[in-house]
């Protein structure tokens, strides 16, 4: 079999094919757009890339064509030798890659579906959207502060209305103004998102059941099946606790112990809504046998840690409702 690397790039990709025994058959530098028209032309090989930007959908390609694929965590690829003596370039690192492959079978992050790719991206567009209704609402706010003016408490959707009846008597700046006509514009763009996502997680029958626990709303449970994507990966709940980064680090070293904070390593988006989720739920069930586990946690370690914790617990209990097809069970989700 074929060993074929590939340094992607935006425009133009590097190229390396080594035979079975390591000497180099083909080197050459491609269109990245090209690629697929390449490797439908190549036996079968083993298509070596790096993640990034392009991978997963080269990645699709070789799959589709009969390729096996090995795509390589970028934190990986120094040690394999990608940028010695500092020394880097897209042809070497294709060589290198290459050449590695020839020799070991090289470890590959998983190759999401394109279906948990399009709702990771799903959910990152409507966050930045929210995330940029936040900043324009600061920005009028820090406006108001100087001004010494505050408008009545409400929700964001009606913060634009609120403003101009603060200043119903006299006329608003025009970069305030024009502030303020975005933000409704953003808050339709924002419903119409929001509409999308519930109508994605009704539809599959894997996220109506996520949404059965409490705190759970339609971004945490597409967002948990699109980062999961195959339950079957996951061998228990604390796999898939520690893959989201939810369980404690440590920092030992000969006879020094030290447990450190969250290691915070996955999908920080699915952690965040992880932890909105564990708030939501004790503000609103509080008799839950899970928020009792949880208050236990509270009364010893503090409220952070306790929310920490119950975050932890829902993503073990997200789990096991997914691969056991069941739907949230109060009486079973305060065992420890």
């Amino acid at each position: 079999m074929e060993h074929l690397a590939i340094d992607l790039g935006g425009k133009e990709s590097q190229i390396c094919v080594r035979s079975s025994n390591g000497q180099i058959v083909d080197e050459r530098r491609c269109r990245t757009a090209m690629l697929p028209a390449y490797l439908a032309a190549r036996p079968r090989s083993r298509v070596v890339v790096e993640t990034c930007s392009e991978a997963f959908g080269i990645a699709d390609v070789a799959l589709g064509i009969g390729h096996e694929v090995r795509v390589v965590p970028a934190t990986l690829v120094r040690s394999l030798g990608v940028g010695a003596r500092r020394l880097k370039t897209d042809r070497r690192d294709a060589q290198v890659l290459s050449e590695v492959s020839c020799r070991i079978d090289l470890p590959s992050v998983h190759v999401p579906s394109r279906q948990a790719r399009e709702r990771k991206t799903m959910c990152g567009m409507r966050e930045a959207l929210v995330g940029t209704r936040t900043k324009l609402v600061n920005t009028v706010r820090g406006w108001l502060r100087a001004e010494g003016r505050r408008p009545r408490s409400g929700e964001l959707t009606t913060f634009a209305a609120r403003v101009r009846a603060l200043y119903a008597e006299t006329a608003l700046p025009t970069y305030v103004e024009r502030q303020l006509r975005v933000l409704e514009s953003l808050n339709e763009e924002i419903a119409d998102a929001d509409r999308e996502l519930a109508t994605t997680a009704k539809a599959d029958p894997v996220a109506r059941r996520l949404m059965t626990v409490p705190g759970v709303g339609p971004s945490t449970s597409v967002r948990f099946v699109a980062a999961l994507d195959e339950i079957s990966r996951f061998s228990g709940a604390h796999r898939v606790e520690s893959y989201l980064g939810l369980v404690p680090g440590e920092d030992s070293s000969a006879e020094r112990k030290r447990r450190t904070s969250i290691t915070k390593a996955g999908p920080t988006a699915l952690r965040w809504c992880l932890v909105q989720a564990a708030w939501a739920a004790r503000r609103t069930r509080r008799k839950d046998p899970m928020q009792r586990w949880a208050d236990e946690v509270e009364k010893r370690r503090g409220t952070r840690v306790a929310v920490l914790a119950l975050a932890r617990k829902l993503a073990g209990i997200l789990f096991a409702i997914w691969r056991d097809g069941t739907v949230y069970e109060p009486r079973r989700s305060g065992a420890n």
